[in-house]
């Protein structure tokens, strides 16, 4: 029998509320917050990386990075445990929330993935780690199927990609506070103190998340949500997803281009710090510089389809216009390793390319999530972003396992793969789906 979705009824939202209550913008700030915790979470292992060096992590002292393989293989294990937890958690947490609603669902969401990250602080293994951070998988699937349906549900269609990049910039806005943040509690109290800093925020969130009345402040149906309910019925969702290019396109698109930014969030510092020497305290820095970017890729990736669409463009012409956009400015990335033969003491010509491309990526991602949101009613749009999440974290662990095992020692290979990437995905999502969005209507 298939799992119904919860409907507005049992939601308890108000059906009168205004079409575009400013409250809206309070709850992208809320799922800013949300997203920027969730990030911090996550990045907390690779910034204290080079506080792992460590017997039972298998680092041998006397030997240089580029030859500690029983490390580099035990730190891609505890990444790869995160992103294979994080890519079986998308299977259910979205239609989770789907089914409990937008608020219990991600009050559950972040209750789980702090409880793990405060519970890293305990471990002193590989397989503890790799335990703690797989629960931590687990819970932050939940996130953005979670913010993706709020944006459905308090967002007419031309402000969706908007507010998805305002609150995706929340991945970015971590850069800010992780590195420094993350950099003073390690050096006064050691690493455990670091997973604690972070899991416990999640914890204040959820209050501020429980006391905020969502359900009866959110806006009623709309004109598009009405037309596009007939697409999931007639069936078991799943089963109506499999049949949908809609889907397919959004599937894929995700598991090709999601594994570039697993790369840049987990293995940047070690880049620096192994091609420039620049430790956790030094390679704060140039985190800052590049997620700097990487916010106002995604806010301006966001805000140039809905002003297309407000100029009169279709739904189609705006996010496709920004999603090849965001495409072409990722490709210079593949020139990353020849920054570092031509400036092999300056690190900030690599710097400058990632800027570039965590700025499209970025802007990218703000699109992309939103396509579902023009082809699925908001009763499944988390099933439909989580399976798509799903599909972005099995390339992801793939990819670090490739990187990990194989293309360490062959960066040109792995740069070029992520340059060709976004344009390739967009190419596919075209093919399946040439026509995107039902009409003009919000």
């Amino acid at each position: 029998m298939p799992i119904q979705a919860a409907s507005p009824s049992d939601s308890g939202f108000t059906i009168s509320a205004p079409e575009k209550s400013n409250v809206r913008w309070a709850v992208c700030f809320l799922l800013f917050l949300a997203t920027t915790i969730n990030y911090m979470d996550r990045s907390v292992f690779s910034l204290i990386e080079p506080l792992l060096h460590l017997p039972f992590m298998g680092w041998i002292p006397g030997l240089d990075h580029a030859h500690q393989i029983a490390y580099d293989i035990n730190y891609g294990r505890v990444l790869i445990a995160f992103q294979i937890a994080y890519g079986v958690g998308f299977l259910f947490a979205g239609r989770i929330i789907d089914k409990l609603g937008t608020k219990k669902g991600y009050a559950l969401a972040i209750l789980l993935w702090a409880c793990a990250s405060i519970s890293t602080s305990l471990v002193s293994s590989v397989i503890g780690f790799m335990i703690c951070r797989a629960l931590l998988g687990l819970g932050e699937s939940g996130n953005f199927p979670a913010a993706i349906k709020a944006t459905t549900e308090w967002f007419p269609s031309e402000e969706r990609a908007l507010a998805t990049g305002l609150f995706n910039s929340g991945s970015n806005a971590s850069a800010f506070i992780a590195p420094i943040l993350i950099a003073a509690v390690t050096m006064r109290w050691g690493w455990h103190a670091a997973f604690i800093c972070t899991g416990s925020m999640g914890l204040v969130w959820l209050v501020l998340w429980l006391l905020f009345p969502y359900n009866k402040l959110r806006r009623g149906a709309t004109q598009t949500q009405i037309d596009l309910a007939p697409v999931t019925q007639g069936g078991s969702l799943y089963s109506i997803l499999l049949r949908h290019h809609g889907f397919w396109a959004f599937f894929i698109a995700k598991g090709i281009t999601d594994p570039i930014w697993w790369f840049y969030l987990f293995y940047l510092p070690k880049f620096l710090n192994d091609n420039y020497n620049l430790d956790l305290n030094h390679v704060k820095y140039p985190l800052i510089v590049i997620y700097t970017a990487a916010s106002f890729g995604s806010i301006a990736g966001g805000w140039l389809s809905g002003f297309r669409m407000k100029h009169g463009h279709s739904v189609n012409s705006g996010r496709k216009f920004a999603l090849l956009v965001c495409a072409l400015c990722v490709m210079p990335i593949m020139l990353v390793p020849h920054m570092h033969t031509l400036f092999p003491t300056n690190a900030w010509p690599a710097i400058g390319l990632f800027c570039l491309a965590t700025a499209a990526h970025q802007g990218w991602s703000a699109n992309l999530f939103s396509t579902p949101t023009d082809m699925f009613p908001s009763t499944s749009v988390s099933t439909v972003v989580g399976l798509g999440g799903a599909a972005g974290a099995a390339g992801g662990a793939l990819f670090t396992w490739l990187v990990s095992h194989y293309f360490s020692l062959h960066p040109m290979l792995i740069f070029t793969l992520a340059a060709f990437a976004y344009i390739t995905a967009l190419a596919i999502f075209q093919l399946l789906v040439p026509r995107l969005g039902v009409n003009r209507a919000t």
